[in-house]
């Protein structure tokens, strides 16, 4: 299993955090707040009408002030709990929330680089993760 030690875990957060940043357009909550690939996930997540238990489980976490806290913890949680590639890919299900998170660069909105992406998370189901939540 992966554990947080593991030096190979650290590169594929790393780069998921990556992936889900690049080319983010800057928007900002009610009060200023600079919104981050956390504030995506929990729309596109809801946007499906249902409740993810990362979602509620992150909130539940008084420790995690800022959004990109929030997305690494709920990273983390889908990696232990097998549910990343299928989160990810409920998020990008709609072009039009695609195009209003991201900037055209990103390798979200286009089809055969998002679903590489896709297949290559799915492939990570197959991973054991032991991991601090």
């Amino acid at each position: 299993p992966v554990t947080d030690g593991s030096r190979e875990l650290h590169s594929l957060c790393a780069q998921l955090e990556f992936l889900l940043q690049f080319d983010l357009k800057e928007k900002r909550s009610f009060f200023g707040q600079r919104k981050d690939y956390w504030d995506f996930l929990c729309q596109g997540l809801a946007r499906c009408r249902q409740e993810h238990e990362g979602i509620h489980f992150v909130t539940s976490l008084d420790k995690l002030k800022t959004p990109v806290g929030r997305g690494r913890a709920f990273l983390r949680y889908c990696l232990v709990h097998r549910q990343l590639a299928e989160s990810l890919q409920l998020c990008l299900l709609d072009p039009e929330t695609l195009c209003e998170w991201y900037y055209a660069r990103s390798p979200f909105l286009s089809p055969g680089r998002r679903a590489e992406i896709l297949g290559s998370l799915y492939e990570l189901d197959c991973v054991t993760f032991h991991l601090a939540l």
